[in-house]
Order: C-alpha cells, then structure tokens, then sequence
C-alpha cells in the first residue's frame, strides 16, 4: 500500500511543479481618445476582448488577431502568450490582461496591456 500512495505522489509531482502564469503587470499604454458610453464602439470591444481570451487561448502558439463582426464600429484585436503556458494558463492571463487594459484606459479607443507571459491589444482601427 505504501508503494501504491508513492507511486502516486510520483505521477503527481510533474503537475504540482507546473508554474502559475506570471501576471506582474509590466506596462500600459492607451490611445488619448476616447468613445463615449452608448457608443457602438462599447459592443465591438466587448466582442474583440472576449474572443481573444476564448481564441488566444486554445490556439496552438498561443497568437491571435481578430476583429469585431460589427461594421458599424469596428474594434481591432490582439493577444499572445507565453508558449510554454497551457491553454489554462493563457487564459488566465489573458483575463489578468483585459482586466488590466480596462483598469488604465477606460473608455479609450486603443489600449494594450502588457504583462510577464502575455498582451492584449485593441484598437478602433486595423493596426497589423
């Protein structure tokens, strides 16, 4: 039985040894102007951050552009992380990230975020 609760703690070990995402926040940048509240822009955005956090994510190499289905307002995309993050990870980051870029530049209409193992980008005009 002993041999059993070894063996495993043995299979164990590789997934408690898997490193956490490092989210520690390195810069901010965002565009000056701003949209207004009501302003399409606000769906568009909504749309772009999600998806790249769902898509990024799941993505082999973890590298995603895209943009909103709303030709209205379009809203531009970006996220990429670390590639030695699992898809888990990724998206916990990619969170961490959004979180951040909607912290340091409310209502803007271009901002990104940059943290250890990931970015996410946006913009209201195609910017790759």
């Amino acid at each position: 039985m002993a041999k059993d609760i070894v063996a495993l703690l043995l299979l164990l070990l590789p997934l408690a040894a898997l490193p956490a995402p490092d989210t520690g926040f390195v810069e901010a940048l965002c565009n000056v102007a701003s949209f207004t509240a009501g302003d399409p822009f606000t769906e568009s955005l909504s749309y772009v951050l999600a998806d790249l956090v769902t898509v990024a994510s799941a993505r082999a190499g973890h590298d995603y552009y895209n943009i909103s289905p709303y030709p209205n307002a379009f809203a531009y995309g970006h996220a990429s992380c670390s590639g030695n993050l699992t898809a888990g990870d990724c998206a916990d980051c990619l969170h961490a990230a959004v979180r951040a870029v909607s912290s340091a530049c409310p209502m803007k209409i271009g901002g990104r975020a940059v943290l250890r193992d990931c970015a996410v980008r946006y913009e209201k005009y195609p910017f790759v």
